[in-house]
């Protein structure tokens, strides 16, 4: 017996009963992104696995264990891309996007990582980015900030996220960092589990990151970046934090927050829920000045954030919301009534295009096809059949309230359904 087909371990499909609900959030989105004045771009989920080697990090644990690589024909290394940003600096890279000239830039799709799949958390998974380029000063990561909350007072979710924020520095003042977190994990090596032993030497400020209730009280007592920070960073540290408060933003400082790509600097940030348990981190970013120039363009300022599709949904699940069903299904019976139903209902589509209309495909009697109008919900049966076509009628019959049918010239039905929607 042959096996039965399934979608792929941590794939999902996104079924009918659930698209409304992404297109909502994604209607949401593109309106937030007009009103900020950022243009969408569109790139390849494939694209070679050194550009994510030298983006995120060779050492990080997207590249060592999570991304999908393969070699293709040519025998090249290729990946299927776990993040977004990577690729849009790519692109801008590419097609001089970044010369003497700032770019505000949105994006979604999915990405691929081979995570151990939970409510939450898959192995494909929908992301939607924002990114600017070339502007150094706090105001911009504000701008994200306050682009994202108005995403969520879109949406009604205000309440139920919370922001965190840090600052990791200059990549300088993080490597001296670094050295001192290094320092002190050594002297606790012993009260460090297996993945922070890994991380010790390779990416300690992950450890920070660790969920493990065991490392909390050591995590508590290592060395804090801020204490590294010079004036210049701590003073756009503030400047943000002013910036938000002035804004009537709420945020909280979280001295541990640090993001697990390697080309992220100064800022970073979340908005988190404690409503999905532990992948409770909806929407994250921060600032990434180094990573044009580390991918061979010129020095440029950086920012952005992605946030997950699929936690948004999660978040959403409850909410009431409005489904587009059938203004009318047309039902035929006959070979003359089927073409004038099918003339009709092309009629109908242009005359009325907000609406839609469904024809009935394929036989079966007025019964059966009454209830096939009944079941997709729609407001009324539009009947042909010998007699309609002989008279040029269409008989109406409505389906969500107790009325008797009617009869009405075709040429009255327009204004009908306008009068009657």
């Amino acid at each position: 017996m042959s096996k039965k087909l399934q979608a792929i371990r941590g794939m999902h499909d996104i079924l009918p009963t659930k698209t409304p609900l992404w297109q909502l959030i994604e209607k949401a989105m593109f309106e937030v992104c007009q009103q900020y004045g950022y243009a969408e771009i569109r790139m390849p989920i494939v694209e070679s696995s050194d550009l994510f080697c030298r983006s995120i990090g060779e050492v990080t644990d997207i590249v060592e264990k999570e991304m999908y690589t393969f070699d293709d024909r040519n025998g090249d290394s290729l990946s299927l891309r776990p993040e977004g940003t990577a690729g849009c600096v790519r692109a801008g890279l590419e097609h001089g996007l970044f010369y003497n000239q700032t770019q505000r830039l949105w994006y979604q799709g999915p990405m691929f990582r081979h995570e151990r799949p939970q409510k939450g958390r898959y192995r494909q998974f929908h992301q939607m980015g924002v990114e600017c380029f070339g502007i150094s000063g706090a105001e911009i990561e504000a701008e994200l900030i306050l682009m994202s909350h108005r995403l969520w007072k879109k949406l009604g979710l205000a309440d139920q996220l919370s922001l965190e924020i840090n600052s990791l520095g200059t990549n300088q003042e993080r490597l001296a960092y670094k050295t001192v977190l290094t320092q002190f994990l050594e002297q606790h090596k012993e009260q460090l589990d297996e993945d922070s032993l890994r991380r010790l030497h390779t990416n300690p400020l992950r450890i920070l990151d660790s969920k493990n209730p065991a490392m909390q009280a050591l995590i508590e007592q290592a060395p804090r970046l801020m204490d590294s920070l010079g004036e210049e960073s701590t003073l756009h540290f503030q400047t943000l934090r002013q910036l938000l408060d002035d804004a009537g933003v709420i945020c909280v400082h979280n001295p541990r927050l640090v993001r697990g790509l390697d080309y992220y600097s100064h800022t970073v940030f979340e908005w988190v829920t404690s409503s999905l348990g532990a992948q409770g981190t909806v929407c994250a970013g921060g600032r990434f000045d180094g990573l044009i120039e580390q991918l061979g363009g010129k020095a440029t300022p950086a920012v952005g954030f992605a946030m997950g599709m699929e936690r948004l949904v999660l978040l959403l699940e409850d909410t009431p919301f409005v489904q587009v069903k059938p203004l009318a299904y047309i039902i035929h019976q006959g070979d003359e009534a089927k073409n004038q139903a099918m003339q009709l209902v092309e009629k109908l589509r242009d005359e009325l295009p907000m609406h839609s209309f469904v024809l009935h495909c394929g036989e079966g009697s007025l019964k059966s096809q009454f209830k096939k109008a009944d079941k997709v919900e729609a407001t009324f049966a539009l009947v042909l059949a010998e007699s309609e076509v002989e008279n040029q009628q269409v008989g109406i019959k409505f389906l969500r309230e107790r009325k008797d049918q009617v009869q009405i010239q075709q040429d009255e039905l327009i204004n009908f359904l306008t009068n009657n929607s």
